[in-house]
């Protein structure tokens, strides 16, 4: 392990003196600067507490070095202390090692596409997916990334049939991964005039934003179509062809986007989305095609699992993936969801640890 610690901290050196190089800031290096940066910065934290891991075996050798032939009880006294503080944090220090080192996701750092779509229930379903829009956005809000619409069907009532946005910011989806699955609510709806309490569901979808090199999509591959816009918008959106379909041939997939202003801008957008579909039909193909028990599934995505229940007679939210239960439903739907994803996190961590343990036995 510390052999591939120590080379860790040598490339790290290398990225820093490659920062720190004039040259890397003109036009044509700017990839190479985004790569190094990336790079540099997703090795921090291993290479700074490895240093402070060996800082700590040599202090414990200095230490213990002091107690050879030394009489003074005080002072014998005073370095055992130290050496019992060292060896605790000794310790610590290779716990945080080995889970700096289990495989992360290469695409935690990544901005993400968030797509919302009712599911069972009506109208009811397009409200709740209203608000899981708002809990979403508002979590995002709250660690200062950046939210912007890209494409919504409104349901009429206030509600949504679908609804696709972008979080702009570092290490989105390393937290808002966990959000994708079937959320579940129990409440009685608007619309009930017997006080019944009806059950309905919604689908998100967490999907990294892939830039373009990264997705190779052929041009003779794409069938794009403009069409008018419908719904509320700016003083044109409707009177213009500015909306745009754009379908991929050879997956069959299509992607529509009217809510910006220009073609143009709608065709940008749309291509964000279908690159990440994309990208994220090819995960689940190869994922599909591995062992099971070699994979975690706590942050797998699977659309067609139900993740979390919101029952609000009770004002309760259970996540069932990890059975946790919180009756703070309010606080939730208003972006608190740092309780459940820290746990989940974790959860996550511990069987990727599991998982690489398996592979080097």
């Amino acid at each position: 392990m510390f052999d591939k610690l120590d080379a860790t901290v040598a490339r790290y050196h290398e990225l820093t003196r490659q920062l720190g190089d004039p040259a890397l800031f003109n036009d044509n290096q700017r990839t190479v600067m985004r790569e190094a940066a990336q790079e540099h910065a997703g090795l921090t934290a291993l290479v700074e507490t490895y240093l402070r891991y060996r800082q700590v075996v040599t202090h414990q050798a200095e230490a213990s070095a002091l107690l050879i032939g030394e009489n003074d009880p005080d002072l014998v006294a005073l370095v055992r202390e130290e050496l019992t503080a060292l060896a605790q944090e000794q310790t610590a220090l290779a716990e945080q090692l080995h889970l700096l080192l289990v495989p992360k996701d290469p695409n935690d750092e990544r901005n993400v596409i968030v797509e919302i779509r009712a599911g069972t229930g009506g109208d009811e379903a397009g409200l709740f997916a209203a608000d899981l829009f708002r809990m979403i956005t508002r979590y995002a809000e709250a660690h200062n990334w950046k939210v912007e619409l890209l494409s919504s069907h409104e349901s009429g009532i206030g509600g949504f049939k679908e609804i696709i946005f972008e979080v702009r910011g570092r290490g989105a989806y390393s937290r808002l991964k966990y959000e994708s699955g079937v959320h579940r609510v129990q409440r009685v709806p608007s619309t009930e005039s017997q006080g019944r309490i009806h059950t309905s569901t919604a689908t998100v979808a967490v999907l990294p934003e892939m830039d373009e090199v990264e997705v190779d999509i052929r041009a003779e591959d794409l069938r794009i179509d403009v069409f008018r816009a419908g719904g509320p918008g700016g003083q044109s959106v409707n009177t213009t062809d500015s909306a745009v379909r754009i379908t991929h041939l050879p997956s069959g997939l299509v992607v529509s986007s009217q809510d910006q202003k220009s073609q143009l801008q709608n065709k940008i957008k749309g291509m964000q989305i279908l690159r990440a579909r994309l990208y994220d039909a090819e995960q689940h193909r190869q994922n599909a095609a591995l062992d099971a028990t070699r994979r975690s599934q706590v942050g797998s995505g699977e659309r067609a699992e139900k993740i979390r229940t919101y029952n609000f007679p009770q004002s309760r939210v259970t996540d069932h993936r990890i059975g946790k239960t919180l009756y703070q439903l309010e606080a939730v739907l208003a972006g608190d969801l740092d309780e459940f994803i820290n746990e989940l996190n974790t959860a996550d961590q511990a069987e990727r640890l599991q998982a690489a343990a398996e592979s080097n036995e």
